[in-house]
């Protein structure tokens, strides 16, 4: 036996303090490491692509900013550059968001701007209080707030389908032809009530709400708010373009949901006229649409009745946007398991309720992407309303680049610039709202 005893071992008894991560593996660089560089191959192909996008954008920096012209008069200032004519855009700024609408009364229209952007902010952040009551403002007050201060209010209601010697003008025929109009409104949520099979005391609410919407629209038409009159007709420029957007969004999509459901029904009758609907605008171009709305459809009006310009294109793209959605809503209804149907069943969920509590929240958040798609292609459709004479943002500048002030071999090129950049901000913000909405909603469904 040896005389000397083995070395005892060590044992630490402080835990080791964290340590930062190698430089190389963490921050841009390491990023950069990780997916740039990983491989030889990928370096090759970062190589390439860099190369690739500074041959791109290096002449698109040098025509838009460097060699820019950014101040001028007339079409002088542009005549010899080699760049954008930025002061060409100065210039008619004004004129691409308003297009011709008068100059004295443009301050409605900003009013509008600001309105939507003050009641629709808060309903895009989650957590914010009084959500309901601000969506509930947006797609009811802010509607007609927007119609009064954009035409001037001047429907000049005073009784539009009785007869004049039955029932003179005046706060009577009003009343009656109010009592008239809400009694086929009720009517008809009671029949589709009964269909769904909901019980009477269901749509109470449905009533007050039809009832209380019905009054106000009555009002608002029959009141003289003291605002100079302005025809669709002057209105051009992003205010078109919006008004086209936001309305064929806002519209398109309860509409399609209807269709989707309509669908899916077991009702023959339902089923079959849902998808003739939406077989029957799916297979139309919006072009043909909108020309059938504009030229055709008078044809078929008795003499005397028309309908504005702008109002047809409106109820022309909604419906033509509310087919595809339609389509859209439907795949994600398809992939929401039976057994969702069932557990609502079992609770003794009606339809609507079954379908507005359980399914529809989990179908539309699985094709979000689908509808975002779907908004994002009608947000650059409605250029063609130009098609009827409607100047929006691009036609706003197409009819401004003939303008012999202006005109240029750089005006029209500058113009198309800034209309793609105008699309592309909308495009991409919309594009970017609808990832981060999927990866909240992803969260909470993981939890």
């Amino acid at each position: 036996m040896s005389d000397t005893a083995a070395p005892a071992s060590f044992v630490r008894d402080q835990i080791i303090a964290e340590r930062p991560a190698p430089p190389s593996t963490v921050g841009p660089i390491g990023w950069a490491r990780a997916n740039l560089f990983s491989s030889p191959f990928n370096t090759v192909l970062t190589i390439l692509a860099a190369a690739f996008i500074v041959w791109c954008l290096v002449p698109v920096i040098r025509f838009t900013i460097i060699d820019a012209v950014w101040t001028g008069e007339d079409r002088e200032a542009c005549a010899k550059a080699t760049g954008a004519c930025w002061a060409y855009v100065k210039a008619y700024l004004p004129q691409f968001i308003y297009g011709r609408y008068p100059i004295p009364e443009r301050w409605r229209v900003d009013i509008v701007f600001l309105l939507l952007v003050l009641m629709l902010v808060p309903m895009l952040i989650p957590r914010v209080p009084w959500k309901r009551l601000n969506g509930i403002l947006l797609l009811t007050v802010y509607p007609l707030t927007a119609f009064v201060l954009l035409t001037g209010g001047h429907l000049g209601y005073r009784g539009s389908f009785l007869p004049a010697d039955i029932v003179e003008p005046g706060p009577l025929r009003f009343a009656i032809e109010f009592a008239l109009v809400a009694g086929v409104v009720l009517l008809a949520t009671g029949f589709a009530n009964w269909l769904a099979g909901s019980p009477a005391a269901q749509s109470g609410s449905t009533v007050a709400v039809v009832i209380a919407g019905l009054a106000v629209v009555f009002m608002v038409t029959g009141f003289d708010f003291g605002l100079v009159p302005v025809e669709t007709s002057n209105w051009g420029g992003l205010l078109v373009t919006l008004v086209v957007a936001v309305t064929g969004m806002v519209a398109s999509l309860p509409l399609a949901v209807g269709l989707a459901l309509g669908r899916r029904s077991s009702m023959p009758v339902v089923r079959t006229a849902s998808i003739a609907f939406i077989e029957f605008w799916r297979g139309v171009p919006l072009i043909t649409v909108l020309f059938m709305a504009s030229v055709m459809l008078p044809l078929f009006l008795p003499d005397g009745v028309t309908f504005d310009k702008l109002l047809r294109a409106l109820v022309g793209v909604a419906l033509f946007d509310a087919a595809y959605l339609a389509e859209v809503i439907r795949g994600g209804l398809q992939a929401i398991p039976r057994g969702q149907y069932e557990g609502a069943m079992a609770l003794g969920l009606g339809f609507w309720q079954r379908m507005r509590l359980i399914i529809l929240p989990q179908a539309l958040r699985l094709v979000i992407p689908g509808i975002v798609g779907s908004f994002i292609s009608l947000f650059k459709d409605t250029t063609l309303v130009a098609i009827i004479g409607l100047f929006d943002l691009l036609g706003q500048i197409q009819a401004s680049a003939n303008d012999a002030k202006w005109a240029s071999p750089v005006t029209g090129i500058t113009g198309y610039i800034f209309a793609a950049m105008v699309f592309w901000a909308f495009c991409f913000a919309m594009s970017r709202y609808a990832a981060f909405t999927e990866r909240r909603l992803d969260r909470s469904r993981r939890r």
